[in-house]
Parts: structure tokens; C-alpha cells; sequence
């Protein structure tokens, strides 16, 4: 694709979706920005969250990931499965009980005041990392298919993405969030739909014949049970999948935002549910994409792999112009769209968690600037740093800063006894520490064993033993 189709596809794209922003925030205002003024309809938030935990990094990534994993990362998607179904009946009714804006107000109810900050404190830390790294990878896209053919930097790319992403939650909050992951959610349902299309009749596949080329190939295997020491052991992935939803969308205010805008707790656990199962089916067609990606590249002497393989077939001029034309729309409804919801959720738990500014509208509009504004710093940093390595990049990452809010939320829920607050922030920050030490030595230490996503787990578990020796007395 020509740098000029690719700006007007963009261009028509973010038309449509300025348009529904401005739709379904024209009555928003004070706390409705921040929780949509609990009346949104469950099975419209169960859609959004199809695409809610999806990125440019889903998009892109999980594609590419099948020629060294394979179908392995299933075995993640039924952990997550398994973790929805705790946030379903055992985080939102807590949430909805307490009537809380953030989620972290529970360990200010629970704790304190310290722990409440550190909770905020880390959360701000992995959602600013987490979505900075989606969107790098996005820009990197762009700027390989726009910017370096027109001679432009990538500091514009990431000012110009930036400010789109700005642009559609500075004033309309958790509503317009909503609105907008249901229109690029079903972008990228179609968008995968009609690229598996596309490509399976360029190989001369029928419905018969793409079934059995994908689970007739190598890169089709989905357990694996025979090797404890692997990274896709199945307890580890199931594990990690676990605990992992638990982490990153039950103690997330991003994604807690959208289902505690929900009437009540029956039906944000419909809409939990619901959307696990959706995602798990969208997410085994990109698997199955994937499959077929590395089959046409194979066939057409295309030896890109990884998170270049999608962007390459696509904008190849292998397959009909609009193959590309999806792969642009669903790669910026992803990418576009996780930015968006990352920026309003940050602007929430730092307005309401940190400075205590709750329901001051002045004071949230000047923090989503500011927010927008590290954000951008950020991916220039790490652009800078020059890494490249995305959805493992995400979940190792949430390895390490999700995993003190997990094991405090798990403390708060199982112990019912006090700990010495002031000490909170020392147990939160020790904890990941000692799973730096351990994973890199663990393949030394362990007889070869190397940690995957379970390191979350490991983490959590260390915040809740170090809490246990804070418990005050009786």
C-alpha cells in the first residue's frame, strides 16, 4: 500500500470513530466520566471487552507468535477463562458492595492509606508501561509504512498518534471508551475474518481444505504436557492465564472501569463471562491466521517472521488491496482504541487515587493532558531503546507490577486481620526484586528451569507472605 492510502484509510477510520465519541459523551459530565453513570447495558460493555484487553500487540503479535509456539497460548486463554470467572463472583460483588469510583479505594478501606497509594502507584506504573509498549509497536508499523517513506520523524508519529488518541477521551470518559472498543472490536473480528478469506482462497483453500491445512500443520499443537522445564508447559500457561485476567483485568481500573458501569454486579457478571468466551474464540482466529500467514509467506518467498509477518503479507501486493485496507483498520482500532481506554483509566485512578481530586472536572481534563503527555515521552524512550519484543514484553511486564497489587487484594480478601500499613510499600517493592534475582538465575538454581508468565503468580506470592509478618497483634 502507497503511504497515501494507508493516511486515508486511517483518516476514514478515526472520522467514524470521532463521530461515535461525540455521540456517546454529549451528556457526560462530573463522575459519569469516570464510571458512565452505572447505566450502561451489559451486553454492549460484554462486546467492548472482546477488544478491551486487545491491542496492535494482539493484532500484530499473536499472529507471529504461532511459528515458535504454536497454538500453546490456548492454554493461557483457558486460564483466562478460569480468571474471569473469579473477578465474576468474587472481585465485583466486593466492588459493587463498596460502591467505589477506583478499585483502589478497597485497600484504603481495607489497609490504609499507604497501601491504597501503593496500589494506585503500581498500577499507574504498569498501565502507563503496558500501553506505551502497544502503542510503540504500532507506531514502528506506521512508521515503516508512512512516516520513512515520507521522510518524516518518529517523534511526529508518536505526536500525531498521541493526539488522536487524545483527541476522542479528553472530554467524554468511560462512555465514550465503551462506544468506541464496540466499534473496533467488531473492526477486528472483521478485519481477521476476511484476511483468514482472503488468504485461504489465494492458496486455493476451501472451507473443507483451510480446516485441515491448520490442524494438519506443525504449528498447530496446543498442549504441551511432556516438559516441565518449558516455557509452554501447560500449568504454567494455564496458570499464568489465570492469574493473569485476575491481575490485569480484575485489578486494573482500565478494564474494571467499563464493567462497574454496569446497572449492577448481575450484570457485569454477565458481561464477564460473556466476553471471555467471545475472546477466546477471536483469539484462536488469529491463531489460526497465523497459521496461514507463515503458509503464504512460505509459498511467495517472504522471509519476514514474528510481529513483521502480518504487516508484510499484508502490504505485499500478493493479495487484493483490501486485505491491506483491513490490516490498516484493524491494526489502528486495536492499537488506537487500547491507547484510549489506557489514557481515560490513568487520568481516573490518578485524579481520584493520587491526588484525591475526585469530581473536579478542571482538575481531569489538566491530568489527561498530562497523562497524553508522558505517554508520548514514553514510546519515544522506548523507541530509543529499541525494543521490539511486544506481547511478551506486556505479560512479563505485568509479571512485575501487577503482582504486589494481586497478592494485596489477595491478602485483603482471605485474611481477615490488620497489618502495619506503613510498611506496605516496602513488602510491594522487595517482592519484585526477588523475582528479578530468581528469574535470572532460575535456569542455574533449578536445574534448567526456566519462568514463564507464572512469575506473576511467584510475585503475588511473596507480597502475601510478606504481609503475613506485618499482621499486627490482637
Amino acid at each position: 500500500m502507497s503511504p497515501l492510502a494507508v493516511i486515508l484509510t486511517i483518516v476514514a477510520y478515526f472520522t467514524v470513530m470521532l463521530g461515535v465519541s461525540w455521540l456517546s459523551g454529549r451528556s457526560s459530565g462530573g463522575t459519569a466520566d469516570f464510571y458512565g453513570a452505572k447505566k450502561s447495558n451489559w451486553l454492549l460493555v460484554a462486546i467492548a471487552m472482546i477488544g478491551a484487553p486487545m491491542s496492535g500487540v494482539t493484532f500484530v503479535s499473536v499472529p507471529g507468535m504461532v511459528g515458535v509456539s504454536g497454538m500453546g497460548y490456548i492454554q493461557m486463554l483457558f486460564g483466562f477463562m478460569a480468571g474471569y470467572l473469579v473477578i465474576a463472583y468474587v472481585l465485583t460483588p466486593l466492588y459493587f458492595k463498596l460502591n467505589v469510583v477506583s478499585i483502589y479505594q478497597y485497600l484504603e478501606q481495607r489497609f490504609g492509606v499507604s497501601s491504597y497509594k501503593t496500589g494506585a502507584w503500581f498500577f499507574f506504573i504498569s498501565k502507563m508501561l503496558g500501553a506505551s509498549v502497544r502503542l510503540f509497536l504500532v507506531c514502528l508499523t506506521l512508521q515503516l509504512l508512512v512516516f520513512d517513506p515520507l521522510g518524516l520523524p518518529f517523534a511526529l508519529n508518536v505526536l500525531i498518534s498521541v493526539a488522536i488518541v487524545f483527541a476522542y477521551t479528553f472530554r467524554n470518559g468511560v462512555r465514550s471508551v465503551i462506544w468506541t472498543d464496540t466499534l473496533r472490536t467488531l473492526c477486528m473480528v472483521v478485519a481477521v475474518v476476511l484476511c483468514i478469506i482472503f488468504i485461504a482462497k489465494n492458496l486455493g483453500l476451501d472451507f473443507k481444505g483451510l480446516i485441515s491445512t491448520i490442524t494438519g500443520s506443525e504449528m498447530s499443537r496446543v498442549f504441551y504436557f511432556d516438559d516441565v522445564n518449558h516455557p509452554q508447559y501447560f500449568w504454567k500457561q494455564f496458570l499464568g492465564g489465570l492469574f493473569t485476567a485476575v491481575a490485569m483485568t480484575g485489578l486494573d481500573q482500565d478494564m474494571m472501569q467499563r464493567t462497574l458501569s454496569s446497572k449492577n454486579a448481575r450484570d457485569s457478571q454477565k458481561n464477564l463471562i460473556t466476553s471471555s468466551v467471545m475472546q477466546t474464540v477471536v483469539i484462536s482466529m488469529f491463531l489460526c491466521l497465523g497459521v496461514l500467514l507463515y503458509l503464504f509467506a512460505a509459498a511467495n518467498g517472504i522471509s519476514e517472521t514474528g510481529d513483521k509477518l502480518f504487516p508484510a503479507v499484508a502490504t505485499s501486493g500478493l493479495l487484493p488491496v483490501a486485505v491491506g485496507v483491513l490490516f490498516i483498520i484493524g491494526l489502528v482500532a486495536s492499537a488506537y482504541g487500547a491507547g484510549g481506554s489506557a489514557l481515560t483509566s490513568l487520568t481516573t485512578s490518578f485524579t481520584i487515587d493520587i491526588l484525591g481530586a475526585g469530581g473536579k472536572e478542571k482538575v481531569r481534563k489538566w491530568v489527561h493532558v498530562g497523562m497524553a503527555a508522558l505517554m508520548g515521552l514514553t514510546i519515544i524512550v522506548f523507541n530509543a531503546l529499541n525494543n521490539t519484543s511486544a506481547i511478551d514484553a506486556v505479560y512479563k511486564l505485568a509479571s512485575y507490577t501487577y503482582g504486589p497489587i494481586l497478592g494485596m487484594f489477595a491478602f485483603g480478601i482471605l485474611v481477615h486481620r490488620q497489618v502495619r500499613d506503613g510498611w506496605v510499600p516496602l513488602v510491594a517493592i522487595a517482592a519484585p526484586l526477588i523475582c528479578l534475582v530468581l528469574q535470572l538465575n532460575s535456569e542455574r538454581w533449578f536445574g534448567g528451569y526456566k519462568f514463564s508468565y507464572e512469575l506473576l503468580l511467584l510475585n503475588a506470592g511473596l507480597t502475601f507472605l510478606g504481609l503475613c509478618c506485618l499482621i499486627k497483634k490482637k
